[in-house]
């Protein structure tokens, strides 16, 4: 069979007036999938350029299928079976500024040029002030994002008319104003002058987003298959689920050049998407964060598997029911059908979720997807909740880097995992507690309140001792 590429999938070309950035299976399953329904109902006509956020990426691989892949979607719609593949065509072209600086800022001066969206994991939206010199790549995406607007700038004499609509999907709250509260910082930091910075603020146009469809990316089960039924090689599929939903703030600018409502797709447009937010964040991420270390260490693989699971299971609806839902302010019906829509998603028959996939930057997810629930029920009940500490304890335990003889294989920010090394020198689980709740600077709170240290300390033991299974079986009584 032929690779998929252009030569023998002949696809329109279109002006490129998207900068991406990121190039991993989420934002190909949804916002790439979104863009490719939009232009073929001929409501925009736009393709986009991939930026490579890191120095390990993929958008070679992409490149050598001139951009094309296979988006494979399963699920339940209507109680029914559906189950679709798709061509995406609308990448075109494609950078890796760490080796292609001057191509990749040869893009800002490119007048066509109106959306920047990004996914670049809860992580990417973060100051680093030591991104100083732009005379290379900087490090961190805030860096190259300021960069590339400096040039933009520069090029079109601050013409406030050359501004963008700057579409944040990293999954943290405000992402929009946080992204652009930070450019500000390190556009002062880097002592740019307050011309600069005023049009970056005024001619640029930030908006808040929420994004939701559960992604398990390349099918390596199904892969052969898939490609021997469509007649080509395609090193590039991803696979998601039907269900998708984009929450994006009220911004006109942003509005008129990405209407992605006009399409029939579940796509909102809002002036408040914190409800839409809350109950996203605390209830799918919460439950996926809170899984993965537990389930993992049960032996378990996969998000379906967990979920069947008697036990996680059953821990699983005890954290959504007792401390998750009584923090978001919506009605108990609401809640009730968003949780029970988000357990028959996670049973999806067709998708196989590697936990390990969802284990990426779990740092991260757990300060942003479990704490919010956590301070919440504090404040609502004077205490804290038992299985976000228990969820916390196996997460301890999960960076460890043990399952039984088997060697886990962490991805996380480097600090953290040399945080987390220099917590399992610890011996005593007591110790160790307490180290690692009172992480101030990681958790942006002290944990160690309470007699949160004394449960945590023998949630670890019992995981330790017995095994997580049986911790978990202890716990849940």
């Amino acid at each position: 069979m032929d690779d998929l590429n252009r030569t023998n999938h002949p696809a329109k070309e279109r002006p490129i007036k998207v900068l991406q950035f990121g190039e991993g299976n989420f934002l190909r399953a949804f916002v790439d999938w979104i863009l490719q329904d939009l232009n073929d109902k001929g409501i925009i006509d736009a393709d986009a350029a991939v930026v490579q956020p890191t120095p390990r990426g993929r958008v070679r691989d992409l490149e050598r299928q001139d951009g094309l892949y296979t988006v494979c979607l399963e699920g339940i719609d209507g109680g029914e079976k559906v189950q679709s593949r798709q061509v995406i065509d609308v990448l075109r072209d494609f950078i890796d500024p760490y080796t292609e600086y001057d191509k990749y800022l040869g893009y800002a001066k490119k007048p066509e040029l109106e959306i920047v969206v990004s996914n670049t994991t809860e992580a990417g939206i973060a100051l680093d002030s030591t991104d100083t010199d732009f005379s290379v790549c900087p490090k961190s995406f805030p860096g190259k994002l300021l960069a590339f607007l400096k040039a933009r700038y520069d090029h079109f004499g601050g013409d406030a008319s050359k501004g963008l609509a700057i579409v944040p999907c990293e999954l943290i709250d405000h992402n929009g104003d946080e992204l652009k509260r930070i450019l500000t910082e390190l556009a002062r930091i880097n002592g740019m002058d307050e011309a600069f910075i005023s049009w970056l603020t005024s001619a640029n146009h930030f908006t808040n987003t929420l994004v939701d469809r559960i992604v398990p990316g390349y099918p390596k089960d199904k892969a052969a298959q898939i490609c021997e039924e469509e007649g080509y090689n395609d090193t590039s599929i991803v696979k998601g689920e039907v269900f998708h939903l984009w929450v994006l703030q009220n911004e006109p600018f942003v509005y008129e050049r990405l209407p992605a409502d006009k399409s029939g797709l579940n796509v909102i447009f809002t002036d408040d998407i914190t409800p839409y937010k809350q109950r996203k964040v605390k209830i799918l991420n919460g439950s996926h964060t809170s899984m993965v270390p537990i389930a993992y260490l049960c032996g378990i693989d996969t998000v379906r598997e967990a979920v069947t699971d008697p036990d996680v299971g059953k821990f699983i609806g005890e954290l959504v029911n007792t401390e998750i839902k009584p923090t978001i302010d919506l009605p108990a019906d609401q809640m009730d059908a968003f949780a029970n829509s988000v357990i028959e998603r996670f049973m999806n028959p067709f998708i196989r979720h590697e936990l390990m996939s969802i284990a990426l930057n779990s740092t991260t997810k757990f300060r942003t997807r479990l704490l919010p629930s956590y301070n919440d029920y504090r404040a609502k009940y004077g205490r804290s909740p038992k299985h976000i500490l228990f969820a916390f304890a196996a997460l301890v335990v999960f960076f460890r880097g043990k399952r039984g003889d088997e060697d886990i294989a962490i991805k996380d920010d480097a600090e953290y995992i040399d945080f987390w090394k220099e917590v399992w020198k610890l011996s005593d689980p007591a110790a160790i507690a307490k180290k690692a709740l009172s992480a101030a600077d990681i958790w942006q709170q002290d944990l160690d309140e309470d007699d949160n240290a004394e449960l945590v300390a023998g949630y670890i033991g019992d995981m330790l001792n017995d095994g997580m299974r049986a911790a978990l079986k202890k716990f849940l009584g």
